[in-house]
Parts: structure tokens; C-alpha cells; sequence
């Protein structure tokens, strides 16, 4: 029986200092996690509160570097961008500037490549907005102090309980040879073992107050602090894109309306130097004015217009009191067929 007891103990002896060998290899950079109860309830769930606040700093920090790593990203594209559209911006600019007599595209070029500009802006203050906003307080707080400092204090905890795992186990074994034999060496031998565990369990209560506390400021401000630059970072780019899309409706509707201005507008057309000496003119309106001396011709109500084509602009090509030219269809009406000393199809 005493031969049993001896080999358990030894046996015992064996396993505690693998899982300590185990512990050093594995886990000497976190929080171990364990079920063991080493002193009582008590402990037990501190060591449940640490492991739980231990894991969720970690977490957050994790959250911390992903949003960051896709700020970071956001912000070097943002520059491409930038350099991108500026390029565009001056080749628009030297294109309509080049290109005077193309009035639609050039015209086109050059309001796009000077509203260029104030998108690239925009680009840029966003890219501000994600370096000072959620790049510099992120980063300042992952390596921070405070959650360095709170997690070392939980390490610290994990180390001591696994300290005080073993001491227990060597409690036991100084029990088992008080048993075996009551002498006063081993007696001495088992005070001694049971003194040091009291001043682990004494120590193990104030650290872990102090790791649970620190630990769970650190836990508030990362929730709290990431929520903020993750709303900001929204709000940015929200704005962003809200002011970017006004500016492309501007230059959408100035350069729509300047093509249709284009289009609406009667074509000018030359004066035709032929044998029979025809006069051109322009008609606004009631009016027109001669080609030849400039001077405003009043059409008068009930004035024929001979019309020979109409254009979907809303211009007629016609003829009025002898003279040919563009006429604002909507200011003459269909009366009848042309009589027989006019040479076009239709009359107004």
C-alpha cells in the first residue's frame, strides 16, 4: 500500500511539472485558459471574468487593426484617384481649349475638366478626414499603454494561477507524506508549502481586482472609441459621396443644356453670292433682320411665309416678302396651300 502510495505521488509530481513545461512552451504570451479549480469558487470566477475580458480586448483590438487596414486602403486608392483625375481634369481643359471651333465636345471638356477639380478636392478632404479621424485614434489606442498595461496585469494573474495550480499540487504531495510519515521534517515541509499557498491565494485576490478593473475600462473605451470613428468614417464618406454626386449633376445638366442650346438654334447660314444676288437672314421672334444692311424687318400680322422645310428645333426654312430664311415656326400658322405664283410646298 505505502509502495502505491509512492508511485501516485511520483506520478502526480511527473504530470504537474509537464503541465508547467506545457504552460512556458504555449503559454507565455496570453491567458491561459483553464477548469481547474485551484483555491475555491471564488477564484474560479475571477479567473472566468479575466479570461472573458482577456479575450474581448483582444477582439476589439483585432477589429481596431481590420479597420484600420481598410482605412488605409480607402486612403490609397483615394490618391490614385486623386492623380488620376487631375490628369484628366488638365487634358479636358487643354482639349476645349484647343478645340474652340468643336463648340458642343470642346465646350463639353472644358466644364468637365474645370468641375474635375472639385471632385479631386473632395477626394482629398475625405482622405484627411480617414487619416485624422479614424487612422490616428485607432492606431494610438491598439498601441496604447492602458491596454498593454491591463493585459500584462491579466498575464500576470495567469502566470500566478498557474503557480498556484502547482503549489497545491505540492501541498498535496507534503500531505501524503505527513501521512505516510508524520515526522517533524515533513511536517515542517508541509507548513511550509501550506504558508505559501495562503500568500498565492492573498496575492491572486488583489491582482485580479486590479487586472478585472483595468481590464474592463480598457473593454468600455475600445467599444466606445471604435463606434465613434466607425460613425465618423460613414458620415465621411456619405458626405462624400453626396457632394461628389451634386457636382457630376452640375456638369451633367450644363452640359446637356449647352448641347440642346446647340441644337435649338437656327443654323446660320451663309449668304449665297449666285447669279440671282438671294438675301439671307436670321428671324427672332416677329422680326428678322435683312442680311445685307442689318436693319430690323417687322413681319406683320397676316404676312404670308413660304415654308419649304421645318426642322425639329422648331425653325422654318421659308420665304417671306422675297427674301429666304429662318422663320420661328411658332409665331406663323397654316392657313391654306400655297397659291400659284409660289414655288414651295406649303404656306403659313
Amino acid at each position: 500500500m505505502d509502495a502505491f502510495r509512492k508511485q501516485a505521488s511520483k506520478l502526480r509530481e511527473q504530470v504537474a511539472k509537464q503541465q508547467q513545461a506545457v504552460i512556458k512552451q504555449f503559454g507565455g504570451s496570453g491567458y491561459e485558459s483553464s477548469e481547474i479549480m485551484v483555491i475555491d469558487e471564488v477564484e474560479m470566477q475571477m479567473h472566468h471574468q479575466l479570461e472573458k475580458l482577456y479575450r474581448s480586448t483582444r477582439s476589439g483590438r483585432d477589429f481596431q487593426k481590420e479597420v484600420v487596414k481598410a482605412a488605409e486602403a480607402f486612403t490609397a486608392v483615394g490618391y490614385k484617384h486623386i492623380e488620376a483625375g487631375t490628369k484628366l481634369s488638365e487634358d479636358c481643359s487643354k482639349y476645349g481649349a484647343e478645340n474652340a471651333n468643336d463648340e458642343v465636345l470642346a465646350k463639353a471638356a472644358s466644364v468637365y475638366g474645370d468641375a474635375r477639380k472639385h471632385v479631386e478636392k473632395e477626394q482629398d478632404d475625405f482622405n484627411r478626414l480617414l487619416f485624422t479621424q479614424v487612422l490616428e485614434p485607432l492606431r494610438a489606442m491598439i498601441a496604447g499603454t492602458p491596454l498593454e498595461d491591463a493585459r500584462h496585469l491579466a498575464q500576470r494573474y495567469s502566470r500566478m494561477r498557474q503557480e498556484a495550480e502547482a503549489q497545491a499540487a505540492e501541498v498535496s504531495r507534503r500531505q501524503a507524506r505527513v501521512r505516510e510519515s508524520p515526522i517533524p521534517e515533513n511536517v515542517a515541509k508541509l507548513h511550509a508549502a501550506e504558508t505559501k499557498m495562503h500568500e498565492l491565494k492573498a496575492s491572486m485576490a488583489v491582482l485580479g481586482k486590479e487586472a478585472a478593473t483595468a481590464l474592463s475600462a480598457v473593454e468600455a473605451q475600445q467599444q466606445r472609441l471604435t463606434f465613434q470613428r466607425l460613425v465618423a468614417m460613414v458620415e465621411g464618406e456619405r458626405t462624400y459621396h453626396e457632394r461628389v454626386a451634386t457636382i457630376l449633376s452640375n456638369i451633367e445638366a450644363e452640359v446637356v443644356s449647352e448641347k440642346q442650346r446647340k441644337e435649338a438654334a437656327p443654323p446660320v447660314t451663309p449668304l449665297n453670292h449666285t447669279s440671282d444676288k438671294t438675301k439671307y437672314f436670321l428671324a427672332e421672334a416677329i422680326h428678322a433682320f435683312d442680311a445685307d444692311s442689318d436693319k430690323e424687318l417687322s413681319l406683320a400680322l397676316g404676312d404670308f411665309v413660304v415654308v419649304r422645310k421645318v426642322s425639329p428645333s422648331g425653325w422654318a426654312e421659308g420665304e417671306c416678302r422675297g427674301r429666304a430664311g429662318w422663320f420661328p415656326s411658332t409665331f406663323v400658322e397654316k392657313r391654306q396651300r400655297v397659291p400659284t405664283n409660289y414655288t414651295a410646298s406649303e404656306v403659313y
